[in-house]
């Protein structure tokens, strides 16, 4: 006789709880400000191209589809993001239910919602969202392949695995994963004589095409930039550390706990080639090799696991969902669901509306705060002296900036003009007798403008604040006196 799963396990309470998370997240998504990045990306969805300086440009065609329904908002940008997580939330179930069981799938899906990463920062418009997103259904795909053996689902693999290589170069790791998978379990390398797995790979390459085309015309700019972090430098235990700790934080320390033990149940049954532990094994171990390295010679961002989490949620389900004495692991699983909850709901009523400003910049949503007030400020400014233009030199001030003066003046950053390729070329004219340089106090470089005009001067710094306490000074300079344009190659 089947044994009932409780409540908080069954298919209806699950898609209430992920409707009712997501409903709260779009909530937040259209009433907290932009992060820097954030606010940078926004401009990628205004100027959809084929690809980017930073990344591959699928957030840019997210935050697109979601300003052609919503506008030139911070909604917009958003909306998309939010709705990958629930239908990621879906995605994750089906994949642990014919993986595993239904008792797995739920843990799954609780686990998932509920880790820090998921639950607070699934709204911000980055682009580990997609890269999230398709890593989870090339993760699905894989579970239907392994368990109905039907070659066709090769054609979805490479498709979601192409979109996802288009979200982040990160997932090139699951390539090498899936080639793992398929030489380490013997019954899949008949695999490598299916006609499906090489025009799937295909299909990837193809979604794919875009990026590489276009960093065939920029001279592999954007390859530069993010494969030469390969080789960071000498070894160190500095970071190695502080990784662990992002990870785990990340996922939900408690949920954490429980990852870890059932990615030792995994690990055990994968070196006796069972099939799927082998392909929730073998899928992540490359890119979490490459983060481990990579932590020993430099700083590993805490975002950049991103795409492993729906994995890690699966094996704290196995964990908890496949033990028969497991009353007390059980009941760490709940308290970290409640905990996840609860802090997810908390950081969110605190990004839309502060509870304190006590923390300032160690309070790790200061990127939010005090933007409205910088942009009334600098448009009373601009009014009152006639500018017709700002400056900055640094993107995610310029991004803030723009979306603030959206409509009014140009906003152009004169430096890295690569990460502008895709927008018109602006032009500063001579008869443009008159503009601001706005610049972050530490990230000053006014003395740089004076190469370019006549007149540099200092003419108002600006707090940025929340709730009354300082984060960072904003200075305005006034340039005019124009000797050749400032905008650099």
């Amino acid at each position: 006789m089947t044994k009932a799963m409780p409540i908080y396990l069954q298919p209806r309470f699950l898609a209430a709880l992920v409707l009712l998370l997501t409903a709260a997240k779009l909530l937040a998504a259209g009433f907290a400000y932009f992060v820097e990045d954030e606010a940078y990306y926004r401009l990628w969805g205004l100027y959809p191209a084929l690809s980017y300086y930073d990344h591959p440009p699928m957030i840019g065609w997210w935050i697109w589809a979601g300003q052609q329904v919503f506008g030139d908002t911070i909604f917009a940008a958003r909306v998309v993001v939010v709705l990958s997580s629930a239908v990621g939330s879906f995605v994750l179930w089906r994949t642990a239910r014919i993986l595993f069981d239904e008792e797995v799938a739920g843990w799954a899906v609780l686990f998932f919602n509920t880790s820090v990463l998921v639950g607070v920062g699934g709204i911000l418009a980055t682009p580990d969202a997609p890269s999230v997103f398709f890593w989870g259904l090339s993760l699905w795909t894989l579970a239907e392949l392994s368990t109905s053996r039907n070659a066709n689902w090769w054609l979805a693999i490479g498709l979601f695995a192409g979109l996802g290589l288009a979200s982040k170069y990160s997932v090139l790791f699951l390539g090498a994963g899936i080639v793992l998978w398929l030489l380490w379990v013997p019954e899949n390398r008949r695999w490598f004589l299916s006609w499906q797995l090489w025009v799937g790979g295909l299909i990837a390459i193809a979604c794919f095409s875009p990026v590489l085309y276009w960093n065939h015309i920029h001279d592999w700019a954007s390859f530069h930039k993010q494969f030469g972090r390969v080789s960071a430098g000498g070894y160190t235990t500095k970071y190695i550390f502080e990784f662990m700790g992002a990870v785990l934080g990340l996922v939900n320390p408690l949920i954490a706990i429980l990852a870890i033990a059932g990615a030792g149940i995994l690990g055990k049954r994968a070196l006796h080639k069972d099939n799927a532990a082998s392909l929730l094994v073998l899928t992540v171990l490359p890119f979490v090799l490459y983060l481990a390295y990579h932590s020993l010679t430099a700083r590993v961002q805490g975002n950049w696991p991103a795409p492993l989490f729906p994995a890690f949620a699966l094996m704290a389900a196995l964990f908890v969902g496949g033990r028969e004495d497991g009353a007390v692991w059980k009941g760490l699983g709940l308290a970290g669901v409640v905990v996840g909850v609860l802090v997810a709901v908390i950081v969110q009523l605190h990004a839309v509306s502060p509870l304190t400003g006590s923390l300032a910049r160690k309070d790790s949503t200061f990127q939010l705060r005090g933007w409205e007030e910088i942009g009334r400020k600098l448009e009373r400014i601009a009014v009152d002296t006639g500018a017709s233009y700002i400056l900055t030199t640094g993107y995610g001030l310029n991004a803030q900036l723009d979306y603030l003066q959206k409509d009014k003046r140009p906003v152009i950053q004169i430096t890295e003009r690569l990460r502008y390729v895709m927008m018109p070329d602006p032009v500063i004219e001579g008869g443009q007798a008159f503009g601001l340089y706005v610049t972050e106090a530490r990230r000053d470089r006014s003395d740089h403008l004076r190469t370019y005009f006549e007149h540099v001067h200092l003419f108002a710094t600006l707090p940025r604040t929340v709730e009354g306490a300082f984060l960072e000074d904003i200075r305005v300079y006034e340039v005019a006196g124009l000797k050749k344009s400032p905008i650099e190659d």
